[in-house]
């Protein structure tokens, strides 16, 4: 891939990354993420108008695997965006009513590109030519009508699905979670099986600020979807801590001079000495 795309790519994750640790508000996250996405979206649309592919794999490849990585990503924070503002005023069932609602719209449109989503989903190849190739598209396939209103230059007649496909993923996960934070409400605390220790944190409060931004970074909760707000919270209620105000504390540990990851440094020190002195006594 050219790695202007790559370097582009990388930098549109690091800035989702900031807004979401950065924004607590819905509605401001999703008009910031669709402000930085729209802006990278142009520059990649300007890379690919300047650059010829080489041969029609490459130009499959990234219609079908690299454009939908940064189209999906508008439709996620646009859809999101959308459904925050309509929310209904109410309580809990109307609410969740609206949520269901949503999931059945996500549902219309599985049932309507079926078969091009057991195309894609089992990884199948042979209409690649078809579908990810610049204007060669097939009438009979039933294509949308926004296909002919696209730019041809930098569009195939299924790249929206594919990005689509991959945004209806996280959308149904925000709305089946946001339903789950609705049902533990109604019901109080969750019951389920406790085990029979209690875990305390005992480390630094500010190592597991440190762990919380890490881990959020990565994207390791729901699929990335997971707000920072969501994990603190979650956090403070499995260890019985308070966080405090871990913004701020996020923003010091960002201005120490010396190794600003310093306990994601221990850990990763201390597992592989684990592992090096697992290999030597083996």
């Amino acid at each position: 891939m050219n790695p202007k795309i790559t370097s582009l790519l990388a930098n549109l994750n690091d800035q989702l990354s900031f807004i979401n640790l950065e924004t607590d508000n819905e509605s401001t996250l999703c008009e910031r993420a669709i402000e930085v996405i729209l802006k990278s979206i142009d520059v990649l649309k300007k890379v690919v108008t300047k650059t010829k592919f080489k041969t029609e794999s490459e130009e499959i490849f990234f219609f079908k695997e690299i454009k939908p990585q940064f189209t999906s990503k508008l439709i996620y924070y646009n859809t999101l965006y959308k459904i925050e503002m309509k929310k209904p005023n109410g309580g809990n069932r109307i609410v969740k009513k609206y949520y269901n609602n949503e999931l059945i719209k996500l549902k219309a449109f599985f049932d309507n590109e079926l078969e091009f989503y057991k195309y894609y989903r089992s990884g199948s190849i042979y209409l690649d030519h078809k579908y990810f190739l610049r204007s060669k598209f097939d009438i009979k396939m039933s294509l949308d009508s926004y296909y002919f209103e696209a730019d041809i230059s930098f569009s195939t007649s299924h790249d929206f699905k594919v990005a689509k496909i991959l945004a209806n993923d996280l959308i149904q996960l925000y709305l089946e979670n946001q339903l789950v934070v609705i049902e533990n409400k109604d019901n109080g605390e969750k019951s389920q099986r406790k085990p029979n220790l209690k875990m305390i944190w005992t480390s630094q409060k500010v190592a597991l600020i440190e762990l919380l931004y890490g881990l959020h970074t990565e994207g390791v909760f729901n699929n990335g979807a997971a707000d920072l707000k969501d994990i603190a919270e979650y956090f403070e209620h499995i260890f019985e801590i308070d966080l405090g105000q871990y913004r701020r504390t996020f923003l010091e540990i960002r201005t120490r001079k010396a190794d600003r990851v310093k306990f994601l440094t221990s850990l990763n020190k201390g597992l592989l000495k684990r592992m090096d002195d697992t290999d030597d006594g083996m």
